[in-house]
């Protein structure tokens, strides 16, 4: 937690100095913030190994930064950050938000027509007052509204990725307690939804009262909403709330199974229980007053006679009737992935070495690393050209060469753009020479579902173009996803044997799970990749697979399990 809630802050303080017009400061601030929340380790636990000494030591951070940190952990504050906000009192982490918003463009409206948040924002546009500014008309009025609109329905919900290493926080403390017999998490949370609004953990114990005196201890704690024998609920950084439940042995699979919903998906198997003459609650499956499953939550499942559904998928969507069949899935595990295809490397703005990612995709027992860096188009990424892509491959070669490792190789991939036309911003005998080559939509979100949905078949349909990277183009809590026919994407996938690309980064989780379903069932294949920036992202794999889960993906609707020998075979 304290990771993300510097990198929050050093986020802020290099936008306000962007503000201020200070030269090279905001990028120090800005490469701080995306180590902190890169870190796999809290840099307090960092921090007591050395103090300041310690804190320099991690790339990316300097003595003045690290001095920062060190009064945060300190005080939790830090005074030059305070001074800038009160220089310039907006909310910058809330207009930074809107889509098409930047430091500059904060700075103009602050000035100009005193707009310090999104209701002033709001009011300014309904007054038709942003369009007396210079670079702003009509159009841009109405982009700035709807970005508004969807950040509003979106209020109050924290990223899948944001919450994983809070919850890690929480638990850890009380797994390591005697008293504590067993412990899982439910809700949303359990479900691996990519947006999660609170999170729930059930728990046995003998000794409750010591249980929550712990977890009402938790570091980051904000509030405490109420403290009992057997429920406690707080609220911790960054304003999510936590339940605890301590349950009984006996109805633990049934709570378990409760509290993990979906709401639809219980209402269901409830009705199932009624016409068996049964009644499914929290505290087990009864016929009249006799108990007949609760302990174990297969139990409930089977006892209804079902197969038992997988956490991801209850959603009500078709997966009861698949397991009154007995026809769920064998879902795609956590540990079944070989290698990951979209990753960043400093040539093109990313934060680490080709060898340097390939060291850390070794420890997590890969085969195989796809270097995929930007090209030309996107100038502010630092682009490769062909003559660049060219010496990367070099470059690649010899690290293969180097590398004392039989089991694993390097590929060479790149993240082309589609530009508006639906034309690849490299030439083909350039895409030929590549492993593989990836093509993203990085520019013009806002076409007409028609051109759009031409502008990605057209890409389909170069014969180099191997995969679609982040098909539907969304950012979570902020853009929304880009208009196109999906139907008519997926039949042109097919017919181009396309693969359409699950992005696990964070923000994108892109395909949603409906869409990688709806894949599914076309046969198109598919790819899980992390679009890393940085080696610590290549864990973020772990969301992706969520999400292919949530949308029912088994191994053989996944490329990126194949070993090496059969993906490049696959590609070819």
């Amino acid at each position: 937690m304290i990771n993300q809630e510097l990198a929050n802050i050093f986020y802020e303080i290099g936008y306000l100095l962007e503000i201020e017009e200070v030269a090279f400061k905001p990028q120090a601030y800005e490469k701080a913030a995306i180590v902190l929340e890169s870190l796999a380790e809290s840099v307090a636990q960092i921090y007591k190994k050395g103090e300041t000494s310690a804190l320099i030591a991690i790339p990316g951070i300097g003595k003045g930064i690290a001095k920062k940190i060190e009064e945060y952990l300190l005080t939790g504050k830090i005074k030059d950050y305070q001074e800038l906000k009160k220089k310039f009192p907006v909310d910058i982490e809330g207009l930074m938000a809107v889509e098409g918003i930047g430091p500059k463009t904060i700075k103009k409206l602050y000035r100009e027509l005193d707009i310090r948040n999104l209701n002033d924002l709001e009011k300014a546009i309904e007054e038709d007052k942003i369009v007396s500014l210079s670079g702003f008309d009509k159009k841009t009025e109405k982009n700035i509204l709807e970005s508004i609109r969807f950040l509003r329905k979106n209020k109050g919900r924290f990223l899948l990725g944001e919450v994983l290493p809070i919850i890690r926080d929480i638990k850890e403390p009380l797994i390591n307690l005697k008293e504590v017999r067993e412990l899982d998490l439910a809700g949303s949370l359990r479900r691996k939804k990519e947006t999660i609004g609170d999170i729930d953990i059930l728990v046995i114990s003998n000794k409750p009262e010591k249980v929550m005196d712990i977890f009402v201890k938790t570091q980051g704690i904000i509030k405490i909403w109420g403290k009992g024998k057997t429920k406690s609920s707080i609220r911790v950084q960054p304003g999510i709330d936590v339940d605890l439940r301590v349950v009984p042995e006996k109805s633990y699979g049934s709570a378990l199974q409760y509290f993990t919903g979906s709401k639809e998906h219980n209402i269901a198997l409830r009705k199932i229980a009624i016409d068996k003459k049964m009644k499914l609650n929290e505290y087990g499956l009864f016929r009249g007053k006799k108990m007949i499953a609760g302990r174990d939550e297969k139990e409930i499942y089977f006892a209804l006679g079902l197969a038992y559904i997988p956490a991801e998928m209850r959603e009500n969507r078709g997966e009861i009737e698949m397991a009154l069949e007995n026809r769920i899935p064998k879902l795609i595990g956590y540990n079944d992935i070989k290698g990951d295809l979209h990753c960043h490397s400093n040539w093109d703005g990313g934060k680490n070495s080709i060898e340097e990612m390939a060291k850390v995709a070794i420890n997590m027992d890969y085969e195989y690393l796809g270097i995929s860096d930007h090209t030309k188009f996107l100038r502010i990424e630092h682009g490769l050209n062909e003559k660049q892509l060219s010496e990367q491959r070099k470059e690649i070669d010899k690290l293969n060469s180097k590398i004392q490792n039989s089991k694993f190789r390097l590929l060479q991939g790149a993240e082309t753009n589609i530009l508006k036309d639906g034309s690849i911003d490299i030439n083909n005998q350039a895409l030929k020479n590549l492993d593989y080559a990836i093509a993203g939509i990085h520019s013009h979100f806002k076409l007409s579902k028609s051109q759009m949905t031409e502008r990605i078949i057209k890409a389909m349909k170069n014969p180099n173009i191997d995969i679609i990277s982040h098909p539907l183009g969304r950012i979570l809590r902020r853009r929304d996803e880009y208009r196109i026919d999906f139907g008519k994407i997926l039949r042109t996938a097919k017919a181009t044997k396309t693969i359409l690309e699950i992005n696990s980064s964070p923000i994108r989780m892109d395909l949603k799970d409906t869409n990688i379903k709806k894949a599914k069932l076309a046969g198109v294949k598919m790819v899980i990749n992390t679009d890393a920036h940085h080696k610590n992202h290549l864990r973020f794999m772990e969301l992706g697979i969520a999400q292919a889960r949530r949308g029912w993906a088994e191994k053989k609707d996944i490329i990126n399990v194949h070993p090496i020998k059969k993906l490049l075979t696959f590609f070819n």
